[in-house]
């Protein structure tokens, strides 16, 4: 996870910018599964207590970081403020 300090911030105004493949990023159905668990968890902290999390994340020029609020997940999106959208098959981590 240190890694993870190393990778670019983006404020979340800037994702509508960014294009996103249609490939997943994770290959492991266990990681999947708890990427939907954390995702949902942050969902749930964020519409409660209004409370950030990071995001990381991948778009077709590399892996971005975003630290926000996630208000709604779909069965393929992550809805952030301003219906900012992240595609869920793109997202590595939610912590």
């Amino acid at each position: 996870m240190n890694g993870f300090r190393s990778i670019p911030a983006i404020e979340k105004e800037d994702i509508k910018f960014l294009r996103f493949p249609n490939q997943e990023v994770l290959q492991n159905k266990k990681d999947k599964n708890c990427r939907s668990i954390n995702v949902k968890r942050a969902m749930r902290l964020g519409n409660l207590e209004h409370g950030k999390v990071k995001i990381i994340f991948a778009d077709d020029q590399g892996t971005k970081k975003v630290e926000t609020t996630i208000w709604g997940v779909t069965e393929k999106s992550v809805i952030l403020k301003q219906s900012t959208v992240i595609p869920l098959r793109r997202i590595i981590s939610v912590n």
